[in-house]
């Protein structure tokens, strides 16, 4: 059952969380509207709208959504195909409709089936990303400003020949500012004198000392001063045309083109899944472990995306960055990811120049310990420790998600965890025993509680290697369903291969659905006596009624 909660009730914890999330996600947006290719007021519009009105209709109390880097690809294709950035905007305006739709028809329910090693790889894997993305800016390297969860850069570069090119391009002062700031964020929780001033975000002090400190070297001539370009950077309107020009409308008379509906699709799948994914590692993330409803939060991105259309702004989806440094800032509900909104909307009308004296080495120290706090050393050591089941799936999903993206990332390791399912089940269809016996050895096939049409090949092979003369006992105590497969598997095996190896076999155990009684060999027939069978949960239960009766009739 989901925990209610008021949304008023942690006002000192979740205006200090949203003013850390707004200070995270004020970079990012602006980044990945320049990686898109879109002004940049659009991204911060997109920021905006993920907060305000998904966080509002959203049902996930710690989640937060905004423009995305995964979508960074689609979106620079599509404005370049387009030549016009309003026809996009029809696009994500339509791309709200469809996801819209997914929610009404409860298309939602699809993240239930994301297994818990993959969703913790996901977020190990962008963890990674973020230390990778972040690196060149606590060394004042800048170049790559592209988002947060992307390994492939628009410019055919990547996380680590940036990092390795930052090498070139070292900074003193953003060093200097990155150490302060990250030995600031490490103390803040662990000194107990620090503690006295918990309600104040770690995060926030390391901004304003890192502004204070780029102010100080700056007035002083040195050396140290960090460069404009190495600061927040905002558009700030010196007019009222400015104003208003900052805020564009989708060009509804591009709804004919079939383009639009196809780039809509697409941003409305690949946008919907990666909230799904986001939404089970909010769930994850959230220390009270409140559980989101999808479909609700499938009707809230969609409705987010039109609102952000309709002003001229990026699609949006949930974002694991900016929601785990939600969580780590200490949100109890989802008025802080509104609150993050609010401010992101206010402040770069009212005060862009003095946020633009931000340096980007502080809000890399920020992303830093985000970033360590999602691939903790102890989390890859708790799934090696849980076996190679966990451990494969889990790295495979880490690696391809740093390597590639998120969702060939998951995908990759869902596929991973169905082999992983599939061998299992079908090791553990059946346990194969024998047992010394005075007249000769009695062979013993315990069934599982389940066997499907995937046992029968084992089951099969392990029937076929049966020995002649030997006696055989089918064990289905434990057993509520078998599949028709297998029953035919079954028959054929008393009626042709255990006549002809002379084996005596018995079939106990079976209740309800398989009420058989023992059976055994005599003048080399298989004799047995059956009373009726039922199907199990009612399926087919004419067909699979005739076969088992078939199976057990002399």
């Amino acid at each position: 059952m989901t925990k209610k909660t008021n949304i008023f009730g942690s006002l000192n914890s979740d205006l200090p969380s949203g003013l850390v999330v707004f200070l995270v996600a004020l970079p990012l947006c602006l980044g990945i509207a320049m990686a898109s290719g879109a002004p940049l007021f659009s991204g911060i519009i997109a920021g905006a709208m993920g907060g305000i009105v998904v966080g509002y209709l959203s049902k996930s109390h710690v989640s937060v959504s905004g423009p995305a880097a995964g979508l960074t690809a689609i979106v620079l294709t599509a404005i370049t195909d387009f030549g016009a950035f309003n026809i996009f905007l029809m696009a994500v305006f339509l791309a709200g409709l469809i996801q819209l739709a997914l929610g009404f028809l409860k298309a939602g329910s699809i993240s239930n089936y994301f297994p818990m090693n993959v969703i913790e790889g996901m977020l190990a894997g962008i963890g990674v990303i973020i230390i990778l993305k972040q690196l060149p800016h606590a060394v004042g390297y800048d170049a790559d400003f592209e988002g947060d969860e992307a390994f492939v850069q628009a410019d055919g570069a990547n996380s680590f020949s940036s990092l390795f090119g930052a090498l070139d391009y070292i900074q003193l002062g953003s060093v200097v500012i990155t150490i302060i700031s990250l030995i600031i964020l490490i103390s803040w929780d662990k000194v107990p004198f620090l503690k006295k001033f918990k309600l104040i975000p770690g995060a926030l002090v390391a901004v304003i000392v890192g502004v204070v400190l780029n102010e100080i070297f700056t007035s002083s001539g040195s050396s140290l001063a960090i460069a404009k370009e190495h600061l927040v950077s905002l558009p700030v309107p010196s007019s009222v045309d400015d104003f208003k020009a900052m805020f564009l409308l989708p060009d509804f008379t591009s709804i004919t083109n079939p383009k639009v509906w196809i780039v809509a699709l697409t941003i409305a799948i690949v946008a919907s899944i990666e909230s799904l994914l986001c939404i089970e590692a909010a769930d994850r993330l959230d220390p009270q472990k409140r559980f989101t409803d999808t479909n609700v939060e499938l009707r809230a991105q969609g409705i987010g995306n039109m609102v952000s259309s309709l002003l001229g702004g990026l699609p949006l989806t949930s974002v694991v960055v900016r929601t785990s440094a939600n969580v780590n800032a200490g949100a109890k509900s989802k008025m802080s990811t509104i609150a993050h909104g609010i401010l992101l909307l206010v402040s770069v009308l009212a005060i862009p120049a003095l946020l633009n004296k931000i340096p980007l080495a502080t809000l890399a120290a920020v992303l830093l310990v985000v970033g360590y706090k999602l691939a903790k050393p102890a989390t890859i050591k708790h799934f090696w420790e849980k076996g190679k089941y966990q451990f494969v799936p889990f790295i495979a999903t880490l690696l391809a998600v740093v390597f590639l993206d998120l969702l060939k990332g998951v995908a990759l390791g869902m596929v991973i965890s169905i082999i992983f399912v599939l061998r299992g089940n079908l090791k553990r269809a059946y346990y194969f025993r024998k047992e010394a016996y005075e007249d000769g050895d009695i062979i013993h096939i315990d069934l599982a509680q389940e066997v499907s049409f995937l046992n029968k090949a084992a089951i099969k092979l392990t029937l076929k290697n049966l020995p002649e003369d030997s006696q055989v006992v089918i064990n289905a105590s434990d057993t509520v369903y078998i599949a028709h497969d297998v029953i035919d598997l079954i028959k054929e095996f008393k009626e042709v291969n255990a006549v002809e190896k002379r084996i005596e076999l018995s079939l106990i155990g079976f209740k309800d659905a398989y009420e058989l009684e023992n059976s055994k060999y005599e003048n080399n027939h298989v004799f047995m006596e059956h009373s009726a069978l039922m199907d199990y949960r009612n399926k087919s239960i004419s067909s699979h009624k005739e076969a088992i009766e078939e199976l057990t009739t002399n």
